[in-house]
């Protein structure tokens, strides 16, 4: 009876993924390339690119606890939950890379303490993100907010997070 159950509810579950992804709807309707101000951590330039469908990159370069500077880069899909031309989500995968002196990721030491990362050492981190944008002009301009968890991986694996809003003009 289970196995049933779990069978249908993971049918049920492959049915919907088709309209969470209907690129039409998926994202805000911009233009395919933007740029603009992330504020919070980290504060950065950022830009984004369209790749077609319900596909596109980010990138920003700023200062943040992970270092200063700061460059990350993530390769995003969008999600049709809002069923909205105005609002959309968007989650991905990507990397960020930390340069000069950084506040802190989070690692357990050799002894099995936790410690912060401190110092001018470069800093290696895969980012899981996740967030949400709205453009609710006619203008050609995007908000958005977005949480990314980072996975240090040099110095020292550990945890971290950004938290972030911004806007990007697309000309």
């Amino acid at each position: 009876m289970r196995i049933r159950t779990l069978l249908f509810t993971l049918a049920a579950a492959a049915s919907l993924l088709p309209a969470c992804f209907t690129p039409s709807v998926a994202q805000p309707r911009i233009k395919s390339f933007g740029f603009g101000i992330m504020l919070g951590d980290p504060l950065a330039i950022t830009l984004k690119g369209s790749l077609g469908g319900s596909n596109s990159w980010d990138a920003a370069i700023g200062s943040s606890w992970f270092g200063s500077p700061r460059l990350h880069a993530d390769y995003l899909w969008a999600a049709n939950v809002f069923n909205s031309q105005k609002a959309g989500m968007y989650f991905g995968l990507g990397g960020a890379l930390g340069f000069g002196p950084g506040r802190g990721v989070l690692y357990k030491g050799d002894r099995g303490n936790w410690y912060y990362r401190e110092g001018s050492s470069v800093a290696v981190g895969a980012r899981v993100v996740g967030g949400l944008n709205f453009t609710p002009f006619s203008a050609p301009v995007e908000f958005f907010v977005e949480v990314a968890p980072i996975i240090g991986l040099v110095p020292a694996f550990g945890v971290g997070t950004d938290l972030a809003f911004g806007v990007r003009y697309y000309p």
